[in-house]
């Protein structure tokens, strides 16, 4: 919902009804001890911080108002479609594997990962998206960017 469909939030927001990034998308890589959750967005200097306090609303307005039903549908869509024509490139199945056995050290067939997609709820959405919220963050930019901009944007002294 947060992510690299085009359907995502952030996707309508910031590239589609804003036109400040011509890419945005997440990330959550995930291994045995730990993970992360990012958010990258490809985009002018000048739209930095505008595009830094978007992602940073978007989070906030899925833990005050949650997700619609219809949000989970398209985005658990998009994730077993996806995760389905994985399968039909070589290189991307071994890259699977490999991260299967890197990342977590448990491989998880087509079925069993499109149950467990399946069986996430808003409620489980809304609770992943809270505890978010309370982890540190880290903002990182790259590029020719105001750094009086970026400090404001990201809330802290020039």
């Amino acid at each position: 919902m947060l992510g690299g469909g085009m359907s995502s939030r952030l996707f309508q927001e910031v590239r589609e009804r804003r036109g400040l990034a011509y890419a945005v998308s997440s990330f959550a890589p995930a291994y045995l001890d730990n993970g992360a959750f990012g958010v990258y967005a490809g985009c002018a200097p000048d739209n930095v911080a505008g595009v830094i306090e978007i992602v940073d609303a978007e989070f906030r307005r899925m833990v005050d108002d949650g997700i619609t039903s219809d949000e989970l549908r398209r985005a658990k869509g998009q994730i077993e479609g996806a995760l389905t024509l994985s399968l039909e490139d070589s290189d991307a199945r071994m890259t699977r594997l490999g991260r299967s056995e890197l990342g977590t050290g448990e491989f998880t067939d087509l079925a069993t990962a499109l149950e467990r997609v399946d069986q996430v709820t808003t409620d489980d959405v809304l609770e992943l998206a809270r505890d978010l919220l309370t982890r540190p963050t880290i903002t990182s930019v790259v590029g020719a960017v105001q750094q009086d901009e970026l400090a404001e944007a990201i809330g802290i002294g020039g």
